[in-house]
């Protein structure tokens, strides 16, 4: 049942991709998941906010166009620390390509290649998988000194060797919210706000509507309290697809977020979507859509435990800190001038980026402890 055309107007003009939104929901009969709210938001062609010609990330705070900054952004020492983590398993597995999901800026893919160059490490290939095609033409002008040895592809392919990364990946793919109300568990989505003639101009044109549902969380948070919080079936869905096509090699994927016992904790009773503008924070993925991006945590056991059912072994799990320390980033930072040297040291310390990144390594074949999960690991944790 589509809505009544009075449904799709607004006390403001719609964008064009608010539009297109509009015209999914009332093709689904007045209501679609957060999943697939999420989808249209950052990924419809041309219109979303990873799919139109947008700065996003690539510059620190203060500087004007981009929206926040990831890892190799803030420090180079981050892709040289991690080049020793790919070299051991390059080595190891017997391989010679780097696969990197959601290369971002390209600067990591920069990093890593100098770093092994240096090292003396050959890499015949390295393949980008990018959805983004305005972040694709940012990567190549940036990689262009390295010939052929980057190409790019949008698809899985048939089969992969080597090592496989995902820095700032699975928490860009979309999830399915659940709401717990009165003892009662529902999934929210989302509807076309009813107008209003008299909101204001930036009323959102979307509002939140709850309905029954059979989906569970993995773990019932204790406690009667109203509860929000995700589930992740795309995330799952992808490592199952990785599983599929990785004969040899391993894969690396850093994030933020936690095992499932923090992750469904009683107390995180709001979820963890979270939504990045200007490096601002908010909550509210139904305003300014397609200016901001949309996360969520990632819920490192049921990431482990879906690699674990489809043939992968769980190689390593650890802080980011621990991670970059056991690669020798205490090293590399000692060696480094001071400006770089203190950027970096948000990649370890605990109330930054050390303690809510995690890394998770996946691998194909006998079990083997990679260098960066030689002390610390938490697999225990998962």
């Amino acid at each position: 049942m589509a809505l009544p055309l009075s449904l799709t107007m607004h006390s403001h003009s719609l964008s064009a991709l608010e539009q297109a939104i509009c015209d999914a929901i009332a093709a689904e009969g007045g209501w679609i998941g957060f999943d697939r709210f999420m989808t249209l938001a950052l990924y419809t062609p041309g219109l979303g906010y990873y799919a139109k010609d947008s700065l996003k990330f690539g510059k620190l705070p203060g500087r004007e166009g981009s929206d926040f900054v990831t890892a190799p952004e803030i420090s180079p020492l981050f892709g040289y620390a991690l080049a020793k983590q790919v070299a051991q398993a390059l080595a190891h597995t017997g391989t010679t390509e780097i696969w990197e999901f959601g290369a971002g800026s390209g600067a990591l893919a920069e990093q890593l290649l100098s770093a092994l160059a240096e090292m003396g490490v050959s890499v015949s290939r390295y393949t980008i998988v990018d959805l983004s095609a305005t972040l694709a033409q940012r990567q190549q002008a940036r990689l262009a000194p390295f010939g052929d040895q980057v190409r790019w592809a949008q698809t899985w392919p048939s089969h992969i060797d080597g090592v496989v990364l995902g820095n700032e990946v699975l928490d860009a793919m979309p999830v399915q919210l659940l709401a717990r109300c009165e003892g009662i568990w529902m999934e929210r989505g989302v509807c076309v706000a009813a107008p209003n003639k008299d909101a204001p101009a930036q009323t959102p044109a979307f509002a939140w509507r709850d309905r029954p549902t059979t989906l569970r969380p993995p773990v019932e948070p204790d406690g009667a309290h109203d509860y929000l919080t995700e589930i992740h079936p795309q995330g799952q869905a992808f490592i199952r697809s990785l599983a599929q096509r990785l004969r040899s090699g391993c894969a690396l994927f850093i994030d933020y977020g936690f095992g499932e016992s923090e992750y469904y904790h009683p107390q995180r009773a709001g979820g963890t979507v979270m939504c990045h503008r200007a490096h601002q924070s908010d909550t509210d993925p139904l305003g300014l859509v397609g200016e901001k991006d949309i996360t969520a945590h990632v819920n490192f056991s049921g990431i482990a435990l879906t690699a674990q059912d489809a043939g992968l072994e769980v190689l390593g799990y650890a802080s980011q800190a621990h991670f970059l320390m056991n690669c020798g980033i205490v090293d590399l930072m000692q060696a480094a001038a001071l400006p770089v040297r203190a950027a970096a040291q948000t990649l370890i310390l605990e109330h930054e980026m050390g303690e809510l990144f995690k890394v998770l390594a996946l691998g194909q074949g006998a079990p083997w402890t990679p260098l960066g999960f030689a002390n610390g690991d938490r697999m225990h944790r998962l």
